[in-house]
């Protein structure tokens, strides 16, 4: 799980890798469930939130950006 302060500095480009990586392990967690069950079912709500985080923090910037 990604703490918001560890979010807040990462640059914006390593923001934006980050959620495609989220995103293809929340692919690979949701495949391997559908196949063969999960060790942990909670790890999608915690990649889900993940990916929530990252895009918030993205769009706060973009705002601001916007706001200069």
């Amino acid at each position: 799980m990604m703490k918001i302060n560890k979010i807040r500095e990462m640059s914006s480009p390593d923001l934006e890798k980050e959620v495609s990586e989220l995103k293809s392990e929340l692919f690979k967690l949701r495949f391997s469930l559908a196949t063969n069950g999960l060790d942990n079912p909670m790890r999608i709500k915690q990649v889900k939130k993940d990916i929530a985080r990252v895009k918030t923090i993205l769009r706060e910037r973009e705002i601001e950006e916007s706001n200069k």
